[in-house]
């Protein structure tokens, strides 16, 4: 967490005898900084510069899935021309595959959720193909729907001539855990989970496990205890295995603005202000509660000159939760996910 300094007194106060001691703190201040904030190439914590601006960041890359129903369930998907892999994405429980797709003509019932959307829009702009399926339920389980699923998968990669295609995987919440199962019967070149420990008993992870990239929120004590022990499990046994650490972030009147399509920076601005006055955010813009244990929509509502579409509560929600960075959708660490897909596409 960025921490704010004190201010420095005015330059002409300081002696000439103290401008080393001052110039020797800087440089101290600043290494200490980059070793905070370098990729270790095992943890790595956010930054708080949030280079997505919207879609801007792809001008070329167009969401017009596909959709078909299959064994009871929406399947959703985009090849991107002279595609170089497969990605099959798992949302989170009370998620869709709707979630992950802008609504348009090809999908009038998709809501693109930002993280979800922002994922896919990386992955296009990989050259990845990007496949979603909806679970069956609120949350996925873990019998007769992985051998649907599978063969869903199965089904797809065949129809649309992609088997020479690697595969991979990236699952979030109830989706990771579905995904770390769906790997000891289904070949992937890697996996990603987010916010989500291996659903494993240890025997079953045999040493062709695919590489797995744990990308999670230490502040979930529980949940990073358990992520902490699979990491051991899967070194001892030789696989390659790596973990991202996200950290909260301040929120700032236009960051909802520049990561939500349909909230404007006149709306994100007030939202932000609300969020101060009201007490939900902290002098340094911190959320000082969950998004989902804020009464931020009541506040919304009972707020006039506030034109926010409650369509959009979902979408402000997500990124609420977000900054909080308990337990939540991330695209933010998408530059280490397929970093890690793409060392190890065979």
């Amino acid at each position: 967490m960025l921490k704010h300094g004190t201010r420095s007194k005015p330059w002409q106060k300081f002696q000439n005898s103290r401008l080393p001691v001052m110039i020797t703190s800087l440089v101290l201040a600043i290494l200490i900084l980059v070793m905070i904030f370098c990729d270790d190439g095992k943890r790595t914590h956010y930054s708080f510069d949030f280079p997505v601006r919207k879609s801007s960041t792809f001008d070329a890359v167009q969401l017009h899935p596909s959709i078909e129903m299959r064994n009871g369930t929406d399947v959703i998907w985009q090849i991107p021309d002279s595609p170089k892999a497969v990605l099959f994405m798992a949302h989170g429980c009370y998620g869709r595959a709707i979630n992950f797709w802008d609504r348009s003509p090809s999908c009038p019932n998709c809501i693109g959720l930002p993280e979800e959307r922002l994922l896919v829009l990386h992955a296009l702009a990989h050259k990845y193909a990007v496949l979603t399926i909806s679970s069956a339920g609120r949350c996925w389980t873990l019998g007769d729907e992985l051998v649907i699923v599978k063969s869903i998968i199965r089904w797809w990669i065949e129809r649309n001539k992609v088997e020479k295609l690697p595969l991979v995987a990236l699952g979030a919440s109830s989706g990771g855990h579905f995904v770390s199962v769906l790997a000891t019967s289904l070949r992937f070149s890697s996996i990603t989970l987010l916010v989500a420990e291996a659903i494993l008993d240890p025997v079953d992870i045999s040493e062709d496990y695919p590489p797995t990239l744990f990308v999670h929120m230490p502040k979930d004590l529980r949940r990073r205890q358990k992520i902490s022990e699979f990491v051991e499990i899967m070194k001892n046994k030789g696989i390659d295995v790596a973990e991202v650490e996200c950290m909260e972030f301040p929120l700032s009147p236009n960051l909802l603005g520049d990561r939500i399509p349909g909230v404007d920076q006149t709306v994100s601005a007030k939202l932000f202000n609300l969020f101060r006055d009201k007490g939900f955010i902290d002098g340094n813009g911190y959320m000082k509660k969950d998004g989902r244990a804020t009464r931020w929509k009541k506040a919304v509502l009972e707020t006039e000159n506030i034109d926010l579409d409650r369509k959009l509560f979902q979408h402000v929600q997500e990124e609420l939760n977000l900054a909080f960075a308990y337990h939540e959708m991330t695209s933010l660490q998408s530059q280490k996910i397929f970093s890690w897909f793409e060392s190890h596409l065979k």
